[in-house]
């Protein structure tokens, strides 16, 4: 009888841990509130810089097997004040869709950690100052990521991850170039992912 017990609770095992790897072709879709925290030396010796910034992200991993798979970050427009020696004198928005490279580990475990490389591209737009016309170029930069899973069925889970972006901007106040903001920010997403 224990060594039928036993034979059960592997095959159980086996059965849970291969519905929580993913496979080959599956979409996973991750969302929740998404935080990026301006973390660059700003421009002119640290005296203009960016503040940071909450919205919805998300997040879709296809995956090419059940390791390696390729994500998309995207969010609804972030908005950024400006300011200067701490003083607010304009704000931004931005789109920083970035795309990695990912490496999926199988713990057979509910807990599925991963980490990835790639690359972002941010644009800004609308933005606005009160000290004339601000403009402030779009920015191509490297990106790191890591994050985990935690299944709670064969679909859904819950997610948490971590970004890295190299995104710096040139400024120009009424067309006079003033420096080269340094905005680096990390990135921090909490939230659920789903897999179809």
């Amino acid at each position: 009888m224990n060594k039928l017990l036993a034979a059960g609770f592997c095959v159980l095992l086996t059965g849970i841990s291969q519905a929580w790897a993913y496979e080959a072709g599956d979409v996973v879709v991750r969302f929740g509130p998404t935080y990026v925290d301006p973390a660059g030396d700003g421009a002119l010796d640290g005296a203009l810089d960016v503040d940071s910034n909450t919205q919805l992200g998300v997040s879709t991993s296809y995956m090419l097997n059940p390791n390696f798979g390729v994500a998309v970050l995207a969010a609804t427009p972030f908005k950024h004040d400006i300011t200067l020696n701490g003083a607010t004198i304009g704000s931004t928005k931005h789109l920083p869709p970035t795309v990695t490279a990912q490496y999926h580990f199988n713990t057979g475990t509910p807990f599925r950690p991963y980490v990835g490389a790639g690359v972002n591209y941010t644009q800004f737009f609308s933005e606005k100052s009160t000290l004339g016309k601000l403009d402030l170029s779009h920015s191509w930069g490297l990106a790191a990521e890591a994050g985990f899973d935690y299944a709670l069925t064969d679909k859904w889970a819950f997610n948490a991850g971590l970004w890295y972006a190299d995104i710096d901007t040139k400024a120009k106040l009424d067309g006079s170039k003033l420096d080269t903001v340094k905005i680096d920010p990390w990135v921090y997403m909490l939230g659920m992912s789903y897999t179809f």
